[in-house]
């Protein structure tokens, strides 16, 4: 979706207030959860732990030796802080799925009125259309029935002359 694109039927949502605030650290803490699952950081990570490896084995240094505890200990840190991240932003995300429900909910329910208004306005128009033809047949036949008097008349006076 544009920015700059204004929809015809579309609300913005405004004043959704998140469990965790709109605040710098919530903002961030998203921010960085939505990168754990990005191409980039999943590559920059195997590169790390290739280069991490490959120098201990080396022996190019000798700060992490086989098995490598320092790494794990890095990944046991990295997961006991990304796991309530990524949850932190499935939460914000679950708030805004919510209220983009709730919205299109009320939209949906708005557009039922409309339509149940417009439902009601050619019912009342069409009643209209059905007094307005039996008005026009009512004098339609009395414009028939004036038509054949003037002409029973206009035959008495002609035969009155002829007589």
């Amino acid at each position: 979706m544009h920015k700059d694109k204004e929809f015809r039927l579309y609300r913005p949502l405004k004043d959704i207030t998140h469990t965790f605030g709109e605040e710098w650290f919530a903002l961030k803490a998203e921010a960085f959860a939505r990168f754990f699952g990005t191409p980039t950081f999943l590559i920059g990570q195997t590169i790390a732990v290739i280069v991490w490896i490959t120098l201990n084995v080396a022996g190019v240094v000798k700060f992490d030796p086989y098995p490598f505890i320092l790494l794990n200990l890095a990944f046991s840190i990295q997961a006991a802080y990304a796991a309530p991240l990524i949850l932190l932003a499935q939460t914000r995300q679950a708030e805004r799925d919510q209220a983009h429900a709730l919205a299109d909910a009320q939209h949906r329910e708005d557009l039922d009125d409309a339509m149940a208004k417009r439902q009601m306005l050619a019912e009342e128009q069409s009643a209209q259309l059905l007094e307005l033809l039996k008005q026009n047949t009512h004098l339609t036949e009395l414009t028939r029935q004036m038509a054949e008097r003037i002409e029973t008349l206009a035959m008495q006076l002609a035969q009155r002359e002829l007589h």
